[in-house]
């Protein structure tokens, strides 16, 4: 995993620490409730227990941090693509607490995991937000590379 990275206004990403959950969990449940998503805590603890996974394909997570309080976190990982020899890295989840938007968190918790796919040989990174969610979409166009994919899911119903 990436090490912990100091940067300005004292902001530090590091890897999600046991010690993280309550804080953690409060900002994922905000990010699933942007989303419209309610989980049951068996969800919210087997995802936090994934993110300590030594598995190479389970999921990581980073968080970003200043003087003890959590402000954002991502949860990515490491997949196989047929078109590719090498993995690529699926970003699923970013959020950042609306009190340290504006701050750079964002930006600073997608180049982590950038930074941990060049330093594993897994630089392709991808991920997928809402047309709704523009505010995010004008750090995304900075950043990366806007595609024309267009999701499609299985039905449920």
């Amino acid at each position: 995993m990436t090490t912990s990275v100091s940067e300005p206004m004292g902001v530090v990403v590091r890897p999600v620490a046991a010690g993280d959950q309550d804080q953690w969990q409060k900002l994922w449940r905000l990010y699933l409730d942007f989303y419209g998503f309610r989980a049951e805590p068996a969800v919210y603890a087997t995802t936090f227990q994934r993110l300590f996974s030594n598995d190479e394909n389970e999921f990581r997570g980073l968080v970003a941090e200043r003087d003890g309080r959590l402000l954002g976190l991502t949860h990515f990982l490491s997949h196989r693509h047929c078109w590719r020899v090498e993995n690529v890295i699926y970003l699923q989840d970013l959020f950042v607490d609306a009190s340290a938007r504006g701050l750079g968190v964002g930006r600073r918790l997608i180049e982590a995991v950038y930074s941990f796919g060049d330093q594993n040989g897994t630089p392709a990174v991808y991920w997928l937000t809402q047309q709704s969610n523009q505010t995010a979409m004008q750090l995304y166009d900075r950043i990366a590379a806007k595609t024309d994919f267009i999701r499609y899911q299985r039905r449920t119903s």
